[in-house]
């Protein structure tokens, strides 16, 4: 191990000394914001500090079995053990080292959020929004599955039960960090129940993925805002409102407008809508941001084009593809019924690696 490494570790330990002695003290203990904020960076540099004390004493282990063999004097099977000793040590050791290099990669600040997930059917008319219904459903139950709760925030369906346009929150800890990479266009291909021919159709989707934003995070003054109240519509003239509760919130500096309509209270879609456009004007600040410092970057959200697609679903292979890392899973409806985990693991470790790739270059 480096010496830069390893003082960037000891510091790390002390850190994790020192919230260890404040968490034990009256003062903090009484001031729960201070408590949870203190809990929330214990709990981050936790397993941080867990590997480096593993990486600690299988380094120690190493070293004494090293000293043993180099004095030999060694009867056999007192040699033997020592051999194992330093072999098993050294595996762990260098094991450890590797997890901590992992470990010790800049963090995505945004990981512990909640997410808000804004789907849009693209190319393919009334079947993309039925898709768009499916990856609603899809998402909706792999947050169950990890006990987190998804929230509608803005729905715009269609006459036939497809979805135009859907924003939904997922509040839970780590929400953010699963979700993140699905933004993108999804391609599916099937066939339409509407298809005679049998015909296979391709549509597309775009998903958008959005950290929520706090309003600390993010400073909206009301004086930038253009609120309007209308009233609210559903399918095919279902559940119409009779008073102007529907929200339309435009920040006029950006020209981002918010729709709103889902509840029948002008004050809940108001602070739907906000939640939604707070996450909206930092995300688009974060990109901006992320240009700076990475040079040109591919917008999160593209047209809806064929073409431009992270995903594809294939019904009649029972495949679903990611073009960004090459896997192929053949588990279809298992994953639109949401089993999603092997998936975003395996975008998370190729996404690591190339950051590490990036540390070391």
């Amino acid at each position: 191990m480096d010496a830069g490494m390893k003082d960037k570790l000891e510091s790390i330990e002390e850190k994790f000394e020192r919230l260890n002695e404040q968490l034990c003290e009256q003062s903090v203990v009484s001031d729960m914001e201070l408590y949870t904020r203190l809990m929330r960076e214990l709990k981050q540099l936790t397993p941080v500090v867990e590997k480096y004390r593993v990486y600690k004493a299988a380094q120690k282990s190493f070293e004494e079995a090293k000293t043993l063999l180099d004095d030999g004097g060694l009867d056999r099977d007192f040699r033997e053990m020592a051999q194992e000793e330093y072999d098993a040590s050294r595996e762990l050791a260098d094991r450890a080292r590797e997890d901590l290099k992992i470990l010790l990669l800049p963090r995505d600040e945004n990981d512990d959020r909640n997410v808000i997930v804004e789907i849009r059917g693209g190319a393919g008319g009334e079947e993309a929004a039925l898709f768009a219904g499916v990856l609603f459903r899809m998402y909706s139950m792999y947050a169950e599955t990890k006990g987190w709760k998804p929230e509608i925030l803005s729905l715009n369906e269609t006459g036939l039960g497809g979805i135009k346009e859907i924003s939904f929150m997922i509040e839970g800890e780590g929400a953010y960090s699963r979700f993140k990479f699905e933004s993108g266009v999804h391609r599916v291909q099937r066939v339409p129940e509407t298809e005679s021919q049998g015909r296979i159709h391709t549509s597309t989707v775009t998903v958008a993925v959005l950290p929520e934003a706090q309003e600390v995070d993010i400073d909206v003054n009301p004086a930038d805002l253009q609120i309007d109240t209308f009233r609210a519509s559903g399918a095919g003239g279902q559940h119409i409102n009779k008073t102007d509760s529907a929200i339309r919130i435009t920040h006029l500096p950006t020209g981002t407008v918010v729709e709103c309509q889902d509840e029948r209270s002008q004050h809940k879609n108001k602070d739907k809508a906000m939640k939604i456009l707070r996450s909206r004007l930092l995300e688009a600040e974060r990109e901006k941001q992320n240009a700076a410092i990475a040079g040109e970057r591919k917008a999160q959200v593209g047209t809806g084009d064929r073409s431009e697609r992270i995903r594809t679903y294939n019904y009649p292979q029972g495949r679903v593809s990611d073009h960004r890392i090459g896997l192929s899973l053949y588990k279809i409806e298992a994953m639109l019924n949401g089993d999603l985990d092997e998936l975003i693991d395996a975008l998370i470790t190729a996404d690591t690696a190339a950051r590490l790739r990036g540390s070391e270059e």
